[in-house]
């Protein structure tokens, strides 16, 4: 009987890259099944790759009739919240319609297992910290609210289908592999640590601090920042929680350390040995003050723990990658 693959959605993405190179290294054999429009081939240096949109339910299908596939670790979802305020029907149509046809295809084929990539945005506005897996789920903006949607799906599926789910709901991810080989890398890039950097590089003149008025130390937001390292190995620990699962299971991921916009900055300017130019802009619509997760559940359940706890070391790692892609970038692709 031929191995099974392990699928992976959005495997050419920044996250899901980082977990697609720790299974490989692991012996796990991966399926990356990716449209790069956000994610990038270069990042697919380990399984096998096949080009293909979840939104197409017969490319979904002829994916699953081509490969035995094990199990699914679901990653591919537009995730800009900037983007989903200003256009949230493609963040519906996407981030929906890509998880119901992946779920009905696994209905079909009798895979039962599944990984899901969840997000911290579901919560909205904390009225706890740290952030526990039980708090209400109000999301701010629509991309929080595509994941709390497919979350209901997801459970639903569970309950009718007799699917298998543990869903991740991380903070903030952050850094990139120790030996800079992937990264993160979006374009255009939404998030602080690698604009920040892109500053210190002279690529940017400054970095926006969207409002300095909120009820935190320095009056701008908090953010809980999780290694992109750590995150792929609690998906890893996940996969194997699979089979004790019954149903659905959900963990928040988080170092459950809250470092503000001003706080990065400042440990930018120290782990690149520059100064980093800022200007204050209006609030940003869509942006809760504070968001710290507690992973106490993880570390319980899934024996995991963060490897990268202080901001300094997970900005070292993110430095070295941007310094590298930037020079990536000045060479044809």
């Amino acid at each position: 009987m031929e191995e099974s693959y392990i699928l992976i959605t959005g495997g050419a993405g920044y996250i899901g890259s980082h977990v697609n190179r720790l299974l490989n290294s692991k012996g796990f054999r991966t399926l990356v099944f990716d449209n790069f429009v956000t994610g990038h081939r270069r990042f697919v240096q380990w399984g096998q790759l096949v080009h293909g949109d979840l939104r197409d339910s017969a490319q979904v299908e002829e994916l699953f009739n081509r490969y035995p596939i094990g199990s699914v670790m679901h990653f591919a979802a537009f995730a800009y919240v900037g983007e989903s305020m200003a256009s949230p029907a493609k963040y519906y149509r996407n981030n929906l319609l890509s998880t119901i046809n992946l779920l009905d295809a696994m209905v079909r084929h009798g895979v039962d297992g599944l990984v899901f990539s969840s997000s911290c945005a579901t919560y909205g506005q904390s009225t706890e910290i740290p952030i526990k897996e039980d708090h209400p789920q109000q999301p701010l903006n629509p991309y929080g609210q595509s994941k709390l949607m497919d979350e209901v799906i997801i459970k639903d599926y569970c309950r009718a289908y007799g699917l298998n789910a543990v869903a991740l709901r991380y903070f903030n991810a952050a850094g990139a592999g120790i030996d800079a080989v992937i990264g993160e890398w979006h374009e255009p890039e939404p998030h602080l640590i690698p604009i920040v950097l892109d500053v210190a590089l002279g690529k940017r003149q400054y970095v926006d601090i969207y409002g300095d008025d909120y009820s935190s130390p320095d009056g701008t937001c908090i953010r809980d920042y999780i290694h992109v390292q750590d995150i792929a190995e609690a998906h890893l620990k996940a996969l194997l929680h699979l089979d004790k699962v019954k149903g659905w299971e959900v963990f928040n991921l988080g170092n459950g350390n809250g470092y503000s916009v001003r706080q990065v900055i400042a440990a930018a300017e120290r782990v690149s040995g520059r100064a980093i130019a800022s200007r204050v802009c209006e609030r940003r619509p869509g942006d809760p003050v504070c968001l710290v997760g507690s992973s106490a559940k993880a570390r319980e359940v899934l024996g995991w723990k963060p490897g990268f706890a202080e901001i300094d070391t997970i900005v070292e790692t993110a430095w070295r990658w941007q310094t590298r892609l930037n020079e990536l970038l000045k060479k044809p692709l």
